[in-house]
């Protein structure tokens, strides 16, 4: 069977493990969140060979670039074969500093923060959570 030359963007973007269901993919596409080639798409756009597909999912910006369009879910061995990681460093470590958690640190047994200290706080993560 010959492999499809367009394929739906929410089909394709759950075809190759970038999210969990359909669903999600097609959600991602209606709040404006997922670009082909630097234009937002709703789920029923159609990609090919190619494309360069922008995903945001904060708090980072990754980007895709299509090697062959592919309807049906593969295994997670087999997408890489249909789609190429071109996310920049940048990116990438913007989810490995969210993922190692609060880099502050407050002594055991001092309770919960008050009003003013959790100010200083939220400061402190917006501080960066804008870089």
């Amino acid at each position: 069977m010959a492999e499809p030359q367009t394929v739906r963007i929410d089909k394709y973007l759950w075809a190759v493990r970038i999210f969990k269901t359909r669903t999600l993919a097609s959600n991602t596409c209606r709040m404006g969140r997922v670009m082909v080639n630097g234009i937002p798409v709703k789920p029923s756009k159609t990609i090919e060979g190619d494309d360069i597909i922008i995903v945001r999912k904060p708090p980072a910006i990754y980007s895709y670039r299509v090697i062959c369009p592919l309807e049906n879910r593969v295994s997670a061995s087999l997408a890489v074969n249909y789609i190429e990681d071109i996310t920049p460093e940048s990116e990438k470590s913007k989810l490995h500093f969210q993922k190692t958690g609060n880099t502050g640190f407050r002594k055991k047994g001092t309770g919960r923060p008050t009003k003013k200290e959790r100010r200083i706080i939220d400061r402190w993560n917006d501080g960066f959570n804008d870089k």
